[in-house]
């Protein structure tokens, strides 16, 4: 199914020759929050090409990594197989790792809700997590966090939810932030300094559940020689 053959005999090599073509891991990354139409996934990638994001598709089809399936009242939507699925730990490995060089956004950079959902997944710590219920809202994406018994779910504020994660509860908190949440995550900055600085506000709940926030989605800087976050 590879566009392009490495000739070599190598589990790596395989996986790169699946999904290492341009744009693939986005497409899998928009699919592990949940099911999209082929509409969806081009607003969430606002610049990938049209003919790409087919292409791309079908690829990921033939490899077993996407399927397309009914899905009541929507039509037929792209979703993960188990196969794809299975990616990820891997992706989730790739933004904490990615995250340690981001740096800050360059300009016409934008926060997606399927990108901001899975920075929240990726840094979350369920060691650390105490129960609570979070709206983050970042440039013009807003979503609910919610924590119970150290298990993040995450919705779209005003989407579709279902009452029984909670989704419905006032929020203790209900944090309004920019780009600069990235240093709160990091721990560059502590609750009171991200506050003191205007990185982020709380607009309504418990000021001091940013302390419970910033210890739940939290994370540690890579101690390698030549990078820093």
């Amino acid at each position: 199914m590879a566009a392009r053959s490495y000739g070599q005999y190598c589990g790596v090599t395989t996986a790169v020759e699946l999904i290492g073509e341009r744009w693939a891991l986005l497409i899998v990354r928009d699919l592990l929050v949940g099911p999209r139409r082929y509409t969806d996934l081009k607003q969430g990638l606002p610049r990938i090409p049209t003919n790409i994001l087919s292409t791309r598709l079908k690829e990921l089809q033939e490899a077993g990594v996407v399927r397309r399936v009914p899905l009541h009242n929507c039509g037929l939507v792209y979703e993960l197989t188990d196969y794809g699925r299975a990616l990820e730990p891997v992706i989730l490995a790739l933004g904490r790792w990615g995250f340690q060089t981001m740096g800050d956004p360059g300009e016409g950079d934008i926060v997606t809700p399927d990108s901001l959902t899975m920075a929240l997944r990726t840094a979350f710590q369920a060691d650390a997590a105490a129960d609570a219920e979070y709206e983050v809202h970042v440039g013009d994406v807003a979503l609910r966090a919610s924590v119970r018994d150290g298990r993040l779910s995450v919705a779209r504020v005003g989407g579709a939810q279902r009452r029984d994660e909670g989704s419905e509860a006032e929020a203790d908190a209900v944090i309004v932030a920019g780009p600069g949440i990235r240093r709160l995550i990091s721990g560059e900055l502590t609750p009171a300094e991200a506050l003191e600085q205007d990185v982020l506000a709380v607009v309504r709940g418990d000021v001091s559940v940013l302390d419970d926030f910033a210890r739940t989605f939290h994370i540690a800087p890579l101690t390698v020689q030549g990078v820093s976050s």
